[in-house]
């Protein structure tokens, strides 16, 4: 794995440093996916400061870990004593680390992975709220980072009304996937293009960009880190999934189903072979690991429950459904190079343009920064039994973007946009709100038509 500098994060680390150089206590959850950097984000801020305790939680006997923690702050602190202690329950190791703490500046009290301390301690939430109400909030002292990695637990357990920790949180930080152009920066040495394919493939997880090797095309770095059985992601899913859930089996043919193409849940659920009214709940799940999302078509009414899709929010994932998993016979018989040739190239181009609808969408918002837009907006797509638009911007001055994008070269610029204006006419627009059209395309285009705004990779880039 390659090692560059850290990269982004400075609102998040702001919020850590603002709450360390405070004279209150501070209470911070951090949650988000795996893999998105939520480790690397406490590292990096504790980084260089005294008193700085940091636990990784683990699917271990609570002893067990307790016994681990007063160790690591043992050693963190410099206090050789506490690891002679032996508190049998949080509640008494907790107080004797933070007792322990001499120092002017607060305690940095950091619990990685608290959904598995909670697991083996279930009691452990209760137990930090009265430490924190009756010590800690008064005392000045400490600053309590919880960490996790299940957004759903740690929304419920943190975040919710029945947790014993409700209200009591001083900020928070829901740790997401960067965005492309900030992506690019694993990447300097690569072309536009392959800056976006690298983002097709991998999405915003900083972990999954450091296996890539400058060294290697994409597609030379797609054969060896998905393809080969020995890459470093090509167990992935199978590691995420396995980590965070059960009935795995399930939760694959949901998954797969998904990157097949079944986008509805009626035609989920029969091609899953599962039930309708259980595959409810395997959705849920997955959307709050932030594997799956809901999309609706966008327009100014208000979305039906029927008109709702699935989609794999994860690239990753998204990726391996679409082109790995179903062609794992094939892999594991010729090899990846072969499967490379025979298989997921013929198919690439193709993905590699639905892939582009999204990245369209999330430039949306940086093109209005840059038109000096001021009027809050709505991004998404919009799709009927007869129209499918890309990319739909709804803003509240009554103005409605509409997009079209084309990975592909080019050839007649006059057709595309005639393309884009019949579905125009296909959009419902009610409130008779000014539609202005945009053509989004990977190369830039000689000649383009006028009645639309047209823009390539170097202009979502932020390079035009």
């Amino acid at each position: 794995m390659r090692t560059i500098a850290f990269v982004g994060r400075e609102a998040e680390l702001g919020v850590l440093e603002t709450a360390y150089q405070q004279k209150h206590s501070a209470l911070i959850p951090i949650f988000g996916r795996r893999r998105v950097g939520k480790s690397e984000l406490i590292r990096q801020f504790m980084a260089g400061k005294t008193g700085a305790v940091y636990f990784l939680g683990k699917q271990a006997p609570a002893g067990l870990q307790i016994r681990e923690f007063v160790n690591e702050a043992a050693a963190a602190l410099g206090e050789p004593l506490l690891a002679a202690i032996a508190p049998d329950n949080w509640q008494t190791a907790l107080s004797a680390v933070v007792q322990q703490w001499k120092g002017s500046t607060p305690l940095i009290l950091a619990l990685d992975e608290f959904q598995w301390s909670v697991a083996a301690s279930p009691e452990l939430p209760s137990v930090l709220q009265g430490l924190w109400d009756r010590e800690w909030s008064r005392g000045g002292k400490v600053l309590l980072i919880l960490c996790g990695s299940y957004v759903g637990f740690m929304e419920r357990e943190l975040l919710g009304k029945k947790s014993p920790l409700f209200g009591r949180r001083t900020a928070q930080i829901h740790l997401k996937p960067f965005g492309y152009r900030e992506v690019a920066a694993f990447h300097s040495g690569r072309s536009l293009v392959d800056r976006a394919c690298a983002y097709f493939i991998c999405g915003g997880v900083p972990y999954y960009h450091l296996q890539f090797s400058p060294s290697l095309s994409i597609e030379g770095n797609i054969a060896a880190l998905l393809l080969d059985e020995y890459g470093p992601l090509h167990a992935e899913p199978d590691f995420l999934l396995r980590e965070e859930l059960r009935e795995v089996d399930r939760y694959y043919a949901v998954l797969f189903a998904i990157g097949s193409g079944s986008t509805v849940a009626k035609d989920i659920a029969r091609r899953a072979g599962i039930d309708d009214r259980g595959l409810y709940y395997y959705l849920q799940q997955l959307v709050d690991l932030g594997y799956l999302r809901r999309a609706y078509p966008l327009t100014a009414g208000r979305p039906a429950a029927r008109h709702v899709r699935y989609e794999l929010d994860d690239a990753l994932l998204r990726f391996w459904f679409h082109h790995v998993f179903p062609n794992k016979s094939y892999i594991a018989q010729m090899g990846p190079r072969s499967a490379l040739r025979d298989r997921i190239r013929p198919n690439l181009a193709a993905y590699f343009g639905t892939c582009f609808e999204r990245l369209c969408l999330e430039a949306l918002p940086a093109l209005y920064a840059a038109e000096r837009v001021t009027a809050a907006f709505t991004v998404g797509q919009y799709w009927d039994r007869d129209v499918q638009i890309d990319v739909v911007g709804l803003r509240d001055d009554n103005w409605i973007d509409l997009g079209e994008c084309k990975w592909g070269a080019v050839r007649s610029p006059r057709r595309l946009l005639a393309e884009l204006e019949s579905k125009v006419r296909g959009y419902p627009n009610p409130r008779n709100a000014t539609i202005r059209p945009r053509v989004f395309t990977r190369d830039p285009v000689g000649k383009p038509q006028a009645g639309a705004e047209w823009h390539c990779l170097r202009d979502l880039y932020g390079l035009g």
